[in-house]
């Protein structure tokens, strides 16, 4: 462990604080720094998805369906696992930037886009073959053929996804994430603005709709790479690196688990949709069913920004050191959440049953809308709890497991409960819910207990752990780059001496001066267990670049 990880451990430098008033307020301040703007930038660009599904509902009912089928089924899959995967780069940025490690976060940001971008070329299938795989699932023949013409316009959407989430994660772990709410913001607002102007006075229909929202998330896009290159984030951007093309399979990795946690998640409310699509009237079933799901999403977007601020907190502290800071920053942030959930909840109740005609001008619509306003109610509560937990998992990076509980929660207990209520029951879109709600809830339990039984002192010790390494094998590749020209501009004097012994004698040195540099910087000075503590893997990679340069 590195001197300053040491110092952060002992806790020198943090004042005491040991009124729980004034604790609660400098935690609270925290916490509003990071979501007040990851709430602003996540209900803006939720908000320009539904905007747009706004517009399209007036054009027509088979319209709004088609649009709902993509924006529900295949955007959340997608969205699930880029969101997913982009996640990674919290865990990775968050706990860098607590530890001091900030030329790492700008290295982190580049290998978060190959492997995002090189994920979303993989899915633009989905994209062009919309049409047939609704056909092949059973869904109705004039929707799927909408929904194939809709669905095209979605891939510059796709991929402006790759840079807005991990530029997001990457300024948000440095605390630089207003930036992000401004320019969330200014898009939305000029997203209403091309909308009316496309839709109503143009007369573009669906094309107008859709280019309307293409233009405002690629200029968020936009204005996020002129803050990042522009100079704005010195400590942590220091340029593109090759740096980036190496230690590529360990974010692979966590990312995975990552996404596979949120793809869970946010796919359980497209099979929902699926189902609803196979009911005697599909088209109001899953036009109603769609405007609920999304006036709870867009609500959910201000949990989600909550969810930001636990991963943000949870791994700045994390980095830092200091566990009780992090179980603490935890407290705070669900009860926080808690509140506004409840007084959300409140107000979905009181007016869920006029929200419909924001969306749409069939009454009948509306009135499947208003009978699941008391549902929609309560999902809203349980929405303020169970994604702070998440992001407590990312911020911890114990990704994995959540994505066993979210398995079983959702697609064991919460589908079948649906299937049967709905069909069984005959209870329609709203035995579908009422299975939804079910999953969320028996989620929330777990997540509550798995972060009860957390230790958090060996999650610092994790965290430390993976820094460490990070700093390693970063200060390695830049000292062999460093000594190369160096050994190359003596190679003809030193040829003689050194290629006896570069197959043995060299490696020999290199493993025992690893072996020796590795005990101390772990503290392993008691000779008797030296060798006991060694890290052979890490050796290994250690010694790889010396030899080849040496060679």
């Amino acid at each position: 462990m590195d001197e300053t990880m040491e110092d952060k451990l002992l806790g020198s430098g943090k004042e005491c604080i040991t009124d729980l008033k004034g604790r609660v307020w400098i935690e609270s301040k925290k916490l509003w720094r990071v979501t007040t703007p990851a709430i602003i930038t996540r209900v803006a660009s939720f908000g320009i998805l539904v905007v747009t599904q706004s517009f399209i509902g007036h054009i027509g009912e088979t319209d709004l369906a088609a649009y709902a089928i993509i924006q529900i089924i295949l955007v959340r899959f997608v969205n699930g696992i880029l969101l997913g995967m982009s996640s990674a780069l919290e865990t990775l940025c968050g706990q860098a930037f607590g530890a001091g490690h900030n030329h790492m976060m700008g290295i982190y940001l580049q290998r978060s886009w190959l492997v995002l971008f090189a994920t979303a070329t993989i899915l633009l299938p989905f994209f062009i073959f919309t049409a047939s795989i609704l056909r092949h699932i059973g869904q109705e023949e004039e929707l799927s053929a909408v929904a194939g013409n809709i669905s095209i316009w979605f891939i510059p959407v796709m991929y402006s996804f790759v840079f807005s989430m991990t530029m997001q994660m990457y300024l948000q772990a440095q605390r630089k994430n207003f930036i992000i709410g401004w320019l969330s913001s200014v898009s939305f607002v000029a997203h209403l603005i091309l909308s009316w102007l496309f839709v109503y006075k143009l007369n573009l229909g669906i094309p107008g709709a859709m280019g309307a929202m293409i233009i405002s998330l690629w200029s968020v896009v936009i204005g996020e790479f002129i803050y990042v290159f522009g100079g704005w984030c010195p400590e942590t951007w220091s340029g593109f690196s090759k740096h980036a093309f190496t230690a590529i399979w360990p974010v692979v990795k966590l990312s995975v688990s990552s996404g596979v946690m949120l793809c869970l998640q946010l796919w359980y409310n497209a099979v929902l949709v699926l189902l609803a699509g196979y009911m005697k009237n599909a088209t109001i079933a899953i036009s109603a069913f769609s405007i609920c799901l999304n006036i709870n999403a867009w609500e959910l977007m201000i949990s989600l920004g909550f969810f930001t601020g636990a991963c943000v907190r949870v791994a700045n502290e994390l980095g830092s050191g200091d566990a009780e800071a992090a179980k603490f920053a935890i407290k705070v942030n669900l009860c926080t959440s808690l509140s506004i959930g409840v007084i959300f909840s409140v107000l979905f109740f009181i007016f869920g049953h006029s929200l419909a005609y924001l969306f749409t001008s069939s009454t009948e619509v509306a009135k499947v809308v208003s009978s699941l306003a008391g549902l929609l109610a309560t999902s809203v509560l349980l929405n303020s709890v169970q994604p702070v937990l998440s992001g407590v998992a990312i911020g911890g990076g114990w990704q994995s497991v959540v994505a066993y509980v979210n398995l079983g929660c959702y697609y064991i207990i919460g589908v079948p409960i649906g299937v049967l209520l709905g069909y069984v029951a005959k209870l329609d879109v709203k035995g579908i819910w009422i299975g939804m709600i079910c999953g969320v809830a028996l989620q929330t339990v777990m997540l509550i207990w798995i972060t009860w039984r957390t230790d958090w002192d060996a999650q610092v010790e994790n965290a430390s752990r993976r820094l460490n390494r990070e700093e390693f094998e970063w200060h390695h590749q830049m000292t062999v780059a460093a000594a190369l020209p160096l050994i190359r501009s003596w190679s003809s004097v030193t040829e003689f001496f050194l290629v006896p012994y570069t197959s043995a004698s060299t490696s020999l040195l290199i493993i025992v001066i690893a072996i020796v540099l590795r005990s101390h910087r772990d503290d392993t000075w008691d000779r008797v267990d030296m060798f006991s503590t060694i890290d052979l893997e890490s050796i290994f990679w250690s010694v790889l670049p010396y030899t080849e340069v040496f060679n």
